[in-house]
């Protein structure tokens, strides 16, 4: 199955400039089981990401793009009125799908908001009473824009939990700036990209990464990360028992993205800005990505 990982590194790396850590970062949320939420102005390569994803593990993709007056049905799906054979059928809503893109996230209404948090949870929607299952492997990418703010609604601590991995693209360098001038005329887009992977070996690569062996000193380390974060005093609120396991699994994907099937320090230490900083609730306007740093300068290593 490493086989399998280099292909889909590789296969995202053919629209990608430049993203190598970012591709790594996403790898992991998916192998993780989790999602992942990309904070970052519009235009850096976010839709791309997602939709090279889906193409390379044939799998389906949706995208939907948050507005304020977008309901919650328009996620989850409703029941419409079949007048030929006179029932109600279910018209499945875009989170029927393999990767999902929830674009501008904190643009939709809180209401709306909470109708993502079932599915990214638990892996399934209720309408009229009735629960059906989404696809299998089933990851949400969310975008959000960090500096504007005019009609957007912050999402809740609820909802920046459900997320394994939060991270910036970042603006290219000016190499790979060029670079992807150059591919436009030459390079392949992302409707030519052929699938490397199947969704079937997806699965199984989770099992793999499920099986990577962390010490009990290195889950000690975790847990003493976690706990330093509601303990600190520029911190109002600190990470939840769901950020340690979310943590734990990050660490063992990433360990076997890497070509190992052991975890170790500096794995979590590489990991935990991503994991844990939107996370938490830092008080008088500090970074939670510099209280992040400074705890692991100061928690000790196993």
């Amino acid at each position: 199955m490493r086989t399998g990982i280099e292909r889909l590194t590789e296969n995202l790396g053919l629209t990608l400039v430049g993203k190598t850590e970012a591709i790594r970062l996403v790898l992991v949320a998916l192998l993780a089981g989790g999602h992942a939420l990309l904070e970052d102005v519009p235009g850096v390569g976010k839709t791309l990401l997602a939709k090279s994803l889906a193409r390379s593990i044939d799998g389906k993709f949706q995208r939907i793009q948050c507005t304020p007056d977008l309901l919650p049905s328009d996620i989850t799906g409703t029941n419409i009125w079949n007048q030929s054979n006179a029932e109600f059928e279910f018209l499945p809503g875009p989170v029927f799908a393999n990767v999902v893109l929830a674009d501008e996230i904190n643009r939709a209404t809180p209401r709306t908001q909470s109708a993502l948090l079932e599915v990214m949870e638990e892996r399934q929607v209720t309408v009229d009473g009735v629960s059906r299952q989404v696809p299998h492997p089933f990851f949400v990418i969310a975008t959000q824009n960090p500096i504007e703010y005019q009609g957007t609604f912050p999402l809740p601590e609820a909802q920046m939990d459900r997320f394994t991995i939060s991270l910036s693209l970042g603006y290219p360098s000016e190499a790979e700036e060029l670079q992807m001038l150059q591919r436009i005329k030459g390079g392949i887009t992302v409707e030519e990209l052929q699938p490397c992977i199947s969704l079937e070996e997806v699965l199984e690569l989770r099992h793999l990464c499920s099986n990577v062996k962390l010490e009990t000193s290195l889950q000690q380390y975790i847990i003493t990360l976690v706990r330093a974060t509601r303990e600190h005093e520029e911190i109002t609120l600190g990470v939840s028992p769901r950020g340690a396991v979310a943590l734990q699994k990050a660490t063992q994907a990433l360990a076997f993205l890497l070509g190992r099937d052991y975890a170790i320090p500096d794995d979590v230490k590489f990991l935990a800005p991503y994991v844990l900083s939107h996370r938490l609730i830092p008080s008088g306007g500090r970074r939670a990505n510099t209280i992040v740093e400074r705890l692991l300068k100061e928690v000790p290593i196993p």
